[in-house]
């Protein structure tokens, strides 16, 4: 089994492959989206993070969407999201933030819609009644549309993780983004794997028909072994969807991409995964944790739930009036 540590550590600037160069992003479709983005005042983690698959889920109507502004309260080494600090206090969060996302949503007419977070860790609730607010608008105006979540941690309180899983997403995806031994170099102190691997077993025992989701970035010095084994991880507390993607150094003052993963390998993590038992993996250089590709798929899922349930509901109703009409006829009858 190859191992996907590199020895080029040290090398200071490694040339970018041609498997990662994507066209600028462009088209009548993305234009709209942007100009009605910005005069909305919402953010996109699209834009903030600099996603490499911008134009092509733009083109095609897709967005995730950033909610409670622009500035984060943690400091991760490999995001590019701004980072401001929790003791002196961030801008207040827009209180009418979910309409508006509810009604760019409508503009848009997506069927899957992702709705992701900054951290604010200077909020008492960390920002989790406007998050579960904003899920609730938004299937409120559309029951139909299909909602997945990418939340923060919420230093681990569960009162808070629940009130958020109580608003009923489809997809509640919260990122391990490395493996253990990585996590302390890779994001905010105060973001721990195990932390996260239980904010995912916590909404399975909170509400196991929602589907679960995690993310791991590849190209930061993990080793195979250690990647396998945060995959067992997941699978232990009930995840189901997984997807790997290759790190990119967003500036110069992030950390350094240690390795660039071939796609051959990112196909054979695909595989691996996939013999463990997950649902749905995408995997790929330019996958991110909400891709399309793993949009559509979950999607399908999703529907095919809801088709099932629908049956299941109508069968029963069908049983209880065949047995409401037999009790009546027995009793016609003397029976």
């Amino acid at each position: 089994m190859a191992d996907s540590s590199s020895k080029t550590a040290k090398t200071a600037h490694l040339p970018k492959p041609d498997w990662l160069k994507v066209r600028a992003p462009s088209g009548e479709n993305f234009t709209r989206i942007k100009g009605m983005l910005s005069e909305l005042k919402l953010a996109t983690v699209c834009q903030e993070a600099r996603c490499p698959n911008m134009g092509e889920c733009w083109s095609g109507g897709t967005a995730t969407f950033m909610l409670m502004g622009e500035v984060c309260t943690r400091g991760c080494r490999f995001c590019n999201v701004k980072t401001g600090n929790a003791k002196i206090g961030l801008p207040p969060v827009d209180p009418f933030e979910p309409e508006k996302v509810a009604y760019s949503i409508s503009q848009m007419k997506l069927h899957y819609v992702v709705i992701t977070s900054v951290d604010r860790d200077d909020m008492p609730d960390q920002g989790s009644d406007h998050f579960a607010r904003t899920v609730k608008t938004i299937k409120k105006l559309d029951p139909e549309l299909i909602v997945e979540i990418l939340t923060p941690d919420f230093r681990g309180d569960e009162s808070l993780i629940h009130h958020l899983a109580a608003s009923l997403p489809d997809v509640f995806a919260h990122n391990i983004e490395t493996v253990e031994r990585l996590t302390p170099s890779v994001r905010d102190p105060r973001a721990k794997y195990r932390q996260s691997l239980r904010v995912l077993e916590c909404v399975k025992e909170f509400n196991p028909e929602i589907y679960t989701k995690s993310s791991i970035m590849l190209g930061l010095g993990e080793t195979d072994a250690e990647v396998i084994q945060s995959l067992k991880d997941l699978r232990q507390v009930g995840c189901d969807v997984v997807t790997f993607g290759q790190y990119l150094q967003p500036t110069q003052k992030h950390l350094k991409v240690i390795e660039y993963i071939t796609p051959e390998k990112f196909t054979w993590w695909q595989q691996t995964a996939e013999a463990m038992g997950f649902l749905y993996v995408a995997s790929g250089p330019l996958v991110r944790s909400s891709y399309r590709a793993g949009e559509f798929f979950m999607k399908g899922v999703i529907e095919k739930k809801r088709k099932d349930a629908d049956h299941r509901r109508a069968e029963n109703i069908l049983n209880q009036q065949q047995s409401h009409a037999t009790a009546e006829t027995d009793l016609a009858n003397g029976n």
